[in-house]
Order: C-alpha cells, then structure tokens, then sequence
C-alpha cells in the first residue's frame, strides 16, 4: 500500500472509530479525566506481559480492566528524549532533542503539547513526580508547577556512601558535577533493601502526593483534569523497601542465554551506556554470577515497589468515585537490558529490547476489556489517542496515529511500522521495527549511509545475529530500505 493510501486509510478508520466510540464513551458523566502514569526505565516485565516472577498485582489487575499492548515502542530509548517525543506527540526528527539536557522549547517554542492541549480546553492539568525529566520540565503544560518529592532515592546506607563521597571530594578540593560519573549520587549503591515504609522513599512520597491531589480533585465534579504521575524507580538504583525483597526468592531468578552482543552487528551499534558502571557496589571489571542475580533481584523488587504505589493510586480513584469517568493510561518511557547482550541496567541503543516498553490503556465504558494487542503502536500515537478518547479538538501538530479503535477491535491492524533513534559513536541509527523485522540504516556525519542491521523476528526474536550481508536478504533489505525512506522521517547525523 502506498504511502498516501495508507494514510486515507488510517484516517478513515480514525472516523469510524470516533463515530462507534462516541455513544460508548458518552455514558460517563461530563468530560473523561485522565490519570497518566510513567514509569522510569520499566520493561515489560510484569505478571500481565507473562512474566512467570514478577509480582505485579495491581498493574495486572489494571490490565484486566482495559487493554494491554504487546508491541508498544518509543521513539528513542533514552529517558528525556523518549518523554519529550510522547507528550509533544512528535518523532525525534521533529523535535531535534536526542540527548538529555535541551528542553522541549529550545528547538520548539511554539509547540502545543499534549497536556497542553488539554489544558487548552478547559482540564486542569497537573505533574507531579518525574513526567517530562528531573531539571527538565515544560511549565506551559500544566496549570499549576510541577512537585517534585524531597524524599531520597536512598537509604540509610545508600545515604551514608554518598555522604562520605562528598566528603571525600571536598576533602581533595574536587568539584562536584551535575552528571557524570565524578556526581557524588553515584557513590551510593546500584541497589539496596531498607528496612522502612513505601513513603520514606521518594516514590512512595510521590504516591502519597497523589493520592491527596487525587481527593482534591474529587471535590470538584465539574473541572476534568489531566493528572500525570512519574516515578522513578525501576531506574537504577533499584532501592525500595525490605518487604518487596522479601516477595522473590533468588534461587528462582535465572540469568538470560544471550549474554554476549547481537553477531555481525557494528561495533559502535552494538553497545550501550555506562553509568550502571559508575555506582558505588559495582565491580569496574567482570561482575560475578551472584550480583547479576542480586541486580536482577533488585530490579523486580523495584518494580513490585512500584506497583504497590500505583495500586495507591487506583484504589484512591475508586475511593474517590472517580474511576468510572477517568481514562487511566500507564506507559514505561522505554525498554530495558538487564544482563542480555552482556548489557546491565541500560538502554541507550536501537534493538528490541531498549525501545520496546509497557502500555496499558483503561477507558470507563470500554468495549473489550482485559485483552492484549498485538498491532504495532508508537508513544507518538498516545497524544492523538488521548484527545480523540476525550473528544478533544483535532490537534493539527500531533504527528501519530490515533489506536482508539484497538479498545473495539484489539486485532486491527493500525500501523505498518514503528520507529526509534539514536546517535552512536558519530552515527544516527534510523531503526524501523515491522511486523516480522527490525531493520536499520546508520549514517556517518557525511551524511552517507555506512551500515545496516537487520534481524528476522520470526527465527531471531533475542536479536542475536545480524543477518543484513546475508546474500539470501538482499532483496529484503532493499524492500525495507524503500519502506523506512518512505516514511520521509530519516535523521543524519547534524541534519
């Protein structure tokens, strides 16, 4: 199907999707809330994506009530830049930030994103907790500043590490940075097991917070309201309480069969960030078989700890009598690697696991509740969703697909492709992840194409072997090529 067909086709859907969804979704009193929730660095490893270990009850509960995607992915896989392309709705190669740091209106002053938009017709919108990026945040999107917790990520001993770090440095007249391995929060441990309460955590602080906006909120019937909730964890360190711990038992937790980097891939393509390497417990060399099982035991801890809070924050919508008209969407900002392809605590790369991230999505009234999709779905597609969803007017500027008509039909098929960034080494990936394949083209800084990567989900689903020179797939590159320029979306390196 040619390009512009496809796109008549999607937006002919789009309006008999609305048509059928409107007298569905009109039974809720007045206008739908939302409760947008994100979480940091959080794969898909939940009892709802089939995880056999992970204690996940009120996610999974959540999923029962509204639609779980199974193939969700970001734009890039980098916290700042992943978040900024969601809530603008736009690609990287619009917004131009594909780095943590810039903010959104350094390169677009003048966007209208997608709380924004709510905002603009009439919601109260709302941040509280890591959303858009620590230090880095977007004022004209919510009627009222930010809340950030002042709880720590640490505890008592995390905290005493970096205290003497700090110490240390003062001591040698080192100054402290911002970022980097030489910032004294990197002293502390990339995981730990404290002994307290969800809320002398920063993460169950920013539940609590929550929780009490939420019963303001449901003082004023008459005033929707887009809420968005960001937590931190399970971005290392993996710090929560003792008793989420206690849920695992680590003889259970296996180490994964692909410990070494994707076959045949570039060099420059087939790595990823550093800084789990810089906190204070990690070994500079060889880690041992017991850590990685103490990393991975960290991180499901981690993540049970999050769920717990965000069972917070539902049960408190019931409490409220808020549940019935509020949409509650849930999103993880990108994937994560946890020991495969030798990569730990990390993204910062184009494969399946770093871009490829959790999306639950619940509407009041829904027609098909507690299944799972399988269509190809972009986070740039979550902001036209949300304001068709709301009967919000169409924003001109959103630059994704709206998959409202998967809550009816979850085995449509919306979207062809789903695309990520990322520049490596002096290269800019350009990866096209299609029903059967990923497929990328690196640039070098000429602006010539340099290296290709291919893998065949069908026969490779880990990723493990780059099968681009493969003779036998010449004339599947070269489909896929056409395909991914196509799209007009293509980055280069300073382009």
């Amino acid at each position: 199907m040619k390009g512009h067909e496809m796109r008549l086709t999607f937006s002919l859907i789009a309006l008999l999707t609305a048509a059928a969804l409107a007298p569905q979704f009109a039974a809720a009193a007045g206008r739908l809330n939302v409760l947008f929730i994100a979480v940091d660095d959080m794969r898909p490893q939940l009892g709802c994506y089939g995880d056999p270990l992970a204690c996940t009850p009120s996610m999974d509960k959540l999923a029962s009530g509204g639609l779980l995607f199974n193939r969700a992915y970001c734009q890039q896989a980098l916290c700042s830049p992943s978040r900024i392309s969601l809530l603008s709705g736009r690609y990287p190669s619009t917004t131009r930030i594909f780095q943590i740091g810039p903010p959104l209106r350094s390169t677009m002053p003048d966007v209208v994103t997608l709380p924004q938009h709510f905002k603009d017709n009439g919601y109260f919108t709302r941040s509280l907790g890591k959303v858009y990026h620590v230090g880095i945040d977007d004022p004209a999107s919510w009627s009222v500043p930010s809340w950030q917790s002042r709880k720590p990520r640490y505890g008592p001993e995390g905290m005493k590490m970096v205290a003497a770090r700090k110490a240390e440095m003062k001591r040698k007249g080192e100054k402290e940075s911002t970022k980097g391995p030489n910032r004294s929060f990197y002293a502390g441990p990339a995981f730990e097991a404290v002994d307290c309460g969800d809320q002398d955590l920063l993460d169950g602080d920013t539940a609590r917070e929550a929780v009490g906006v939420i019963k303001e909120l449901a003082g004023k019937p008459d005033q929707p309201f887009f809420l968005a909730v960001g937590f931190s964890n399970p971005h290392v360190p993996w710090v929560s309480p003792k008793k989420y711990w206690e849920l695992y038992d680590r003889t259970k937790i296996r180490l994964p069969d692909n410990q070494f980097t994707p076959k045949n891939a570039p060099v420059f393509a087939a790595r990823t960030g550093q800084d789990f390497r810089w906190y204070g417990n990690v070994p500079k060399g060889e880690m041992s078989d017991d850590f990685k099982i103490d990393c991975i035991h960290g991180y499901l801890a981690a993540i049970s700890y999050i769920d717990a809070q965000v069972g917070r924050l539902l049960a408190a919508l019931d409490d409220a009598g808020l549940g019935k008209n509020t949409i509650v969407i849930l999103w993880g900002d990108h994937g994560y690697y946890m020991g495969e392809h030798s990569w730990w605590g990390s993204k910062h790369n184009n494969y399946e696991g770093a871009t490829r991230a959790p999306l639950i999505l619940r509407v009041p009234g829904q027609k098909v509740a507690g299944q799972k999709t399988d269509s190809l779905t972009e986070f740039v597609d979550i902001a036209p969703t949300l304001a068709e969803l709301c009967r919000l007017p169409k924003s001109d500027g959103f630059e994704g697909r709206s998959f409202a008509a998967l809550l009816s039909d979850p085995r449509a098929k919306l979207e062809e492709t789903a695309l990520s960034f990322y520049p490596m080494g002096g290269y800019m990936g350009n990866a096209m992840r299609t029903d059967r394949y990923r497929y990328v083209e690196w640039y070098d800084k000429s602006g010539k194409l340099a290296a290709r990567e291919l893998y065949d989900h069908q026969s490779d689903p880990k990723e493990n072997v780059n099968v681009a020179d493969d003779p036998a797939n010449q004339d599947t590159i070269e489909k896929l090529s056409k395909q991914l320029r196509g799209l007009g979306r293509i980055v280069k390196p300073g382009k």
